[in-house]
């Protein structure tokens, strides 16, 4: 899978910036300040996880009764799971064995996230999705790189919005993780951090919205698991201090499951009308 731009490069000081700038809240010194921040931050952050995640894909729980669950996991690079050092703890992964053990069925996980997708990359995602796929249920978790690469917030919900209804099209029940909140981060230096805590907010909010409007079901990340990264930052992100650990992945799975298998099973009741 070819994979694009990484977030872990560190444009927030073009995006934070560049709106903060926008909206009056910086001056010339200040954005010197910013600059300098994020040249520190991309010191700090570095690349030790290269740019690929880890192939997950796979019919997980093989041993449980039924057809297995079709599950899809769209978005960046914490839907591909990057981080993770083995398959079973990404995202996708952590996903599909939780809704093996509730359904009781096994779970076939198909990932089609992108390391450094902006919301604009889902399109392409679904188009690489063959004709016949049909799957029950389908997991985006997207928003960082957007935030870091300067893209307005009504663009990026459009395209949220648009690949939930092609995904509600092809009879999935849907999930969106929002926008994790970038305050966490920290080898982002101060106010750098602050104000990219503002912007992954206010696409948040805006993703939850989107995703209601289209017939997704939206888990807020920041509230359900920000505050374990803020307080627990060595065992809930990876090397890089950026992208989750396995426990980071497990508290994100736990947070989004619930959802997954409301979603699924609300498909199942308009099936059964």
């Amino acid at each position: 899978m070819t994979r694009s731009r990484d977030a872990v490069s560190m444009p927030l000081v073009v995006g934070v910036l560049g709106l903060g700038l926008g909206a009056g809240l910086v001056v010339v010194g200040g954005r010197v300040m910013l600059s300098r921040q994020a040249a520190l931050a991309r010191r700090r952050i570095g690349k030790p996880l290269g740019e690929n995640a880890l192939d997950a894909d796979r019919i997980w729980r093989r041993g449980n009764e039924g057809d297995p669950v079709e599950l899809l996991v769209l978005g960046d690079s914490i839907a591909a799971g990057l981080g993770a050092q083995r398959r079973k703890d990404t995202l996708g992964a952590r996903i599909a064995k939780g809704l093996a053990r509730r359904t009781r069925r096994p779970v076939r996980l198909r990932t089609a996230a992108v390391v450094g997708a902006e919301s604009s990359v889902l399109e392409a995602q679904l188009d690489g999705l063959p004709d016949d796929y049909r799957p029950e249920v389908a997991v985006v978790v997207t928003g960082g790189n957007d935030v870091t690469h300067r893209v307005p917030v009504a663009t990026s919900v459009r395209h949220l919005e648009a690949a939930i209804r092609r995904l509600r099209a092809r009879g999935a029940g849907v999930v969106v993780g929002t926008c994790p909140d970038l305050g966490a981060l920290r080898p982002v230096p101060q106010p750098l951090r602050t104000l990219g805590s503002r912007l992954s907010r206010q696409l948040a909010d805006a993703q939850a919205e989107a995703a209601e409007r289209a017939g997704a079901r939206a888990v807020s990340l920041r509230h359900a698991v920000g505050p374990f990264f803020v307080t627990q930052p060595d065992e809930m992100f990876s090397l890089d201090r950026f992208h989750p650990s396995a426990l980071g992945y497990r508290r994100t799975a736990e947070a989004l499951l619930p959802a997954v298998v409301g979603a699924l099973e609300e498909r199942a009741a308009v099936s059964r009308r």
